[in-house]
């Protein structure tokens, strides 16, 4: 299991931009299995929508790929995680999205989980095939492309 300070170290990203709480399985470049837990104190359900609160299908995606980011760095050897010139951390870039869709609104209470499976890998770039379910039901689903590279 994978807590969210450990996340933060991977990836880029802070509150409120953080869409993982917690990863639960790992295969390196193969799986992962991440969560979020969707709360109503989330900082987009005031606009979005006021009185209906419903968690926008590009944050669903971008979750998912920060759990694919997750997968692809851990997927590296360590001593590949770093440039051994620079000193930089490599960093994961989201590149693409292909078929997206969205089945079913995600709202307050709800917990999402992320079902990420590597579809190739070659040199820096990755793809990814992502779900979104809540209780057991997937309510989201999109093919994804990442880069590995350097943190700018």
């Amino acid at each position: 299991m994978i807590e969210a300070k450990e996340i933060m170290r991977i990836l880029p990203h802070a509150f409120p931009f953080l869409l993982v709480d917690r990863i639960l399985e790992v295969e390196p470049g193969k799986r992962i299995v991440g969560i979020k837990n969707v709360t109503y104190n989330e900082p987009f359900f005031p606009g979005h929508f006021p009185g209906q609160p419903i968690m926008p299908g590009v944050l669903i995606v971008e979750a998912m790929a920060q759990t694919a980011g997750v997968l692809a760095f851990k997927s590296i050897p360590e001593e590949d995680q770093t440039n051994t010139k620079t000193n930089q951390k490599k960093a994961v870039y989201f590149l693409g999205i292909d078929h997206a869709r969205f089945r079913k609104p995600v709202i307050p209470g709800d917990q999402l989980r992320f079902e990420i499976e590597v579809t190739r890998q070659r040199q820096s770039i990755w793809g990814f095939k992502g779900k979104a379910l809540v209780d057991g039901k997937v309510v989201a689903e999109a093919d994804l492309m990442a880069m590995m590279g350097e943190e700018k």
